[in-house]
């Protein structure tokens, strides 16, 4: 008796070892796709030969692979790490945050120091994140009856602030802030300082 249709199952073919041309292809399929560093277009490339195996006469050449992709101008350490900045600080991470995702994308400590925030930039991150979180003055009114059960929400807020990246003498600003409009000078005040 033959099986039902849908329990045969196609045996799929192992992927071909790769070889020059298959690695330089696989190269340019991912840097079409995604924004990349020079560092994670490498880690990939590395990934995929450890998957697939390698063909070639010789050692694949994966540094002169990726230094090819960067002058031509398709890998740019600088264009992706102020982009990464750019979208970290937009969702209300802090300094601390931006350096580790740069540093984990292999881009180089100049381009890391060049994206630095300013102060301004900084706060107004904070200031951001805690109005999506509904942290501080952001809140709302709340009973203020239970003073333990206070206590233990402004730490666990302080505690995610710092976890986004940013320092604690920013984090305690904006949760003891009385009022919106005290954050928006705070923050404004900033920009005089970067």
């Amino acid at each position: 008796m033959r099986e039902p249709r849908s329990s045969r199952r196609r045996e799929k073919a192992p992927p071909k070892p790769l070889d020059a041309v298959r690695l330089n292809d696989l190269a340019l399929h991912y840097v079409a796709r995604f924004a990349t560093s020079a560092a994670k277009l490498r880690a990939y490339l590395v990934r995929k030969l450890r998957e697939r195996g390698w063909e070639g006469e010789t050692e694949p050449d994966l540094d002169g692979l990726v230094a090819r992709f960067v002058e031509r101008g398709y890998v740019d350490d600088a264009v992706y790490g102020r982009a990464k900045a750019s979208g970290l600080m937009a969702r209300g991470y802090g300094a601390r945050r931006v350096d580790q995702a740069l540093r984990a994308a292999g881009i180089d400590e100049p381009i890391r120091e060049s994206l630095r925030p300013a102060e301004y930039e900084a706060r107004a991150a904070i200031v951001s994140l805690a109005q999506r979180r509904r942290f501080g003055p952001f809140a709302g009114a709340r009973d203020a009856r239970d003073r333990e059960a206070a206590a233990k929400l402004r730490q666990k807020q302080l505690a995610a602030l710092m976890r986004a990246g940013h320092n604690f003498d920013a984090a305690r600003r904006v949760l003891d802030a009385a009022t919106i409009e005290e954050l928006e000078e705070w923050v404004t005040q900033g920009a005089g300082e970067s």
